[in-house]
């Protein structure tokens, strides 16, 4: 079984063109025999395939879905599921610019004009020498470094029109007879041109949990020196909730999935952070990556799982290799693979699964789905994962944030790490901070600092209004800084964006409800119908053209969206407007019409036509 990274013998020089279906379909069997057919690993053949080719031909689509025992439009769908996937051939070099109110805020659409001008490709379109695609893209995770893209699998960060004439030109003089990583590519690697070098600094001015300096495995072997059941109880002291964002207990949920019924149990990381202006877990990843898989065994440990899986988003393809480097030192260290740390029968390992751009796989049972091959649409809970999860067995996910955590205490104890924060939130909170401040970054902060000190703290103070929790968290208006970060007050995976004077809180608004419409997997109608009429709503209010009833509409139409939908994404999608309404009623009121709409014709008037023409008397008691 290729469980790590199987490398393609013999991989040809990139093609985005079409191709001999009589060369591409021996070389895609062979990449589906690296994977020995295994159709939960739909997503890494894709990929590879992807990376060959620049898009997956209908051809490879048959030799996929014969190779791995699936019908042919199983594997279109799944395909047609994840935005970093090309079904027709597109440039060379595939530029995708990240488009949030932070890269707007910091000059984006001058970026993209430069990047038209330079490579002659329109956005959505193909340079007429075919070698530039040029794409909006969603948060790709650098709100600190904005204006920010992807050129195939590397990152370009703090961009300006005036670099972008020397980024094209260094692209162009990448030789074409050089195999090239088609992102998200398998080894992640940075190109040398302009702009690809990603910042990664954890600010930390109060108390340190994270980057203590421990020693590789020191957790682990705590962890070893006690019963399973009492590593569990040692978080329950703690007090620890998942850092994701809900704060469900992380002892609880270890607990239901150690006792959970299973032939396998599995520990899963979800590193896919897609919301909007959250960037900690990247940084983690690529500052502490030992703590992350430290906490991940002491998981395993905990559970009675025997295999681990990492799901890092696609976005952060360039952080792959570091990652797969850092696994390969452990289990050299003896700290992964069988007997870890000298312990008979304690046998364990990780894998890391790529993703391919898809905001909804941040929900955990829609980057199950993913992780098994499948298109990341949420399953029905329950069952919940602890029961039912990775290949229908027990499985316990937690975020980057949370697993670093759960390591730190074994290391150094319950009691002190619930000396930190508030009686609720135990701990630090690591944030990612963006916007209109004087040092963005990734703050370590005890859980409890009001939101003013935050701002002095980051160099955001006179800030008109502050987003806590990303799109799907609350807006924060002046009157309010005073209020704690905290589960028990303003709950938040990471994410605080910091607007200044000058911005307009219902544009902001907009743009997040234009990123839920399009992130929507589509399942359930009122999240796909719903994010999509609200988004119109919102554009009407704006415009001036609505009045008090549209509002009210609105606001139904929210109520309506959250009780309804059947994932998380639905159900939060409407707090950047809930939230605006209740924080910003002044910008709502300012922007409607005095009088109610009165329309010109009745409704008898309007259908006097269709009456005519179908002969049809109105009946009786009809007006």
């Amino acid at each position: 079984m290729a469980f790590y990274s199987p490398k393609i013998e013999g991989q040809p020089v990139f093609q985005s063109a079409p191709v001999d279906d009589a060369q591409l379909i021996p070389a895609v069997q062979t990449i589906v025999q690296e994977f020995e057919g295994d159709k939960t690993r739909l997503m890494d053949i894709v990929l590879a395939v992807h990376q060959r080719y620049g898009h997956i031909p209908d051809a490879a689509v048959e030799a996929i879905a014969s190779g791995v025992n699936m019908q042919a439009v199983e594997v279109t769908s799944m395909i047609s599921f994840y935005a970093f996937l090309n079904r027709e051939p597109k440039g060379r070099f595939q530029i995708r610019l990240c488009k949030t109110p932070m890269s707007l805020m910091k000059g984006a659409e001058d970026v993209a004009l430069a990047f038209t001008r330079a490579t002659g490709a329109q956005i959505g379109g193909v340079s007429p020498d075919g070698e530039f695609s040029l794409d909006w893209t969603s948060d790709i995770g650098m709100a600190d470094q904005e204006p920010s893209a992807l050129v195939n699998g590397t990152m370009l960060t703090s961009l300006t029109p005036d670099a972008v004439t020397n980024i094209v030109a260094a692209l162009r003089e990448y030789p074409k007879d050089t195999p090239y990583p088609l992102f998200p590519g398998a080894d992640g690697k940075g190109m040398p041109i302009p702009h690809s070098q990603v910042q990664a600094s954890l600010i930390q001015p109060g108390p340190i949990i994270f980057r203590r300096g421990a020693q590789r495995g020191e957790s682990i072997n705590a962890a070893l020196a006690i019963p399973p059941e009492a590593v569990i109880e040692a978080l329950n002291k703690a007090r620890l909730r998942g850092r994701g964002g809900a704060g469900f207990p992380t002892s609880t949920k270890w607990k239901l999935c150690r006792e959970a019924a299973g032939s396998e149990h599995y520990v899963v990381c979800n590193a896919d952070e897609g919301e909007p202006g959250t960037f900690k877990d990247r940084v983690l990843l690529a500052l502490a990556p030992d703590l992350v898989f430290d906490g991940m065994t002491v998981a395993a440990y905990a559970i009675g799982a025997r295999t681990g899986l990492v799901y890092l988003r696609g976005e952060y393809a360039y952080l792959r290799e570091p990652l797969q480097r850092v696994l390969n030192q452990r289990r050299e260290a003896g700290l992964l693979g069988q007997n870890i740390c000298g312990r008979q029968g304690f046998d364990f390992d990780i894998r890391i699964q790529l993703g391919a751009g898809a905001y909804i796989c941040g929900e955990e049972s829609a980057l199950i789905q993913s992780l098994e091959g499948k298109r990341g649409a949420p399953r029905d809970r329950p069952p919940f994962p602890v029961s039912c999860g990775y290949l229908n067995q027990p499985t316990a996910v937690d975020n980057v944030e949370t697993f670093c955590c759960a390591a730190r205490i074994m290391e150094q104890s319950a009691d002190w790490f619930s000396r930190y924060g508030t009686e609720q939130s135990t701990g630090t909170r690591l944030l990612s901070v963006s916007g209109d401040c004087a040092q963005p970054g990734v703050y370590e902060v005890p859980f409890g600092m009001t939101v003013n000190v935050l701002l002095a703290l980051v160099g955001g103070t006179g800030a008109s209004f502050v987003q806590i929790g990303g799109p799907s968290g609350e807006c924060v208006a002046p009157k309010d800084y005073g209020r704690r970060i905290a589960f028990e007050d303003l709950a938040t995976g990471g994410s605080v964006i910091i607007f200044g004077p000058g911005r307009n809180v219902l544009e902001v608004a907009l743009q997040f409800i234009e990123f839920f419409a399009e992130e929507s997997c589509g399942w359930c109608t009122p999240c796909r119908v719903g994010t999509a009429l609200l988004q119109q709503q919102l554009e009407k209010i704006i415009a001036d053209r609505g009045t008090k009833a549209d509002l009210n509409a609105m606001e139904a139409l929210c109520n309506t969206i959250r009780r309804t939908s059947r994932c998380g994404l639905g159900q939060t999608a409407p707090n950047p407007i809930l939230s605006t309404i209740r924080n910003f009623p002044e910008a709502y009121a300012v922007k409607l019409r005095k009088e109610e709409f009165t329309p010109r014709v009745t409704l008898q008037e309007a259908l006097a036509e269709a009456v005519e023409v179908q002969g049809r008397r109105p009946l009786a008691g009809e007006q």
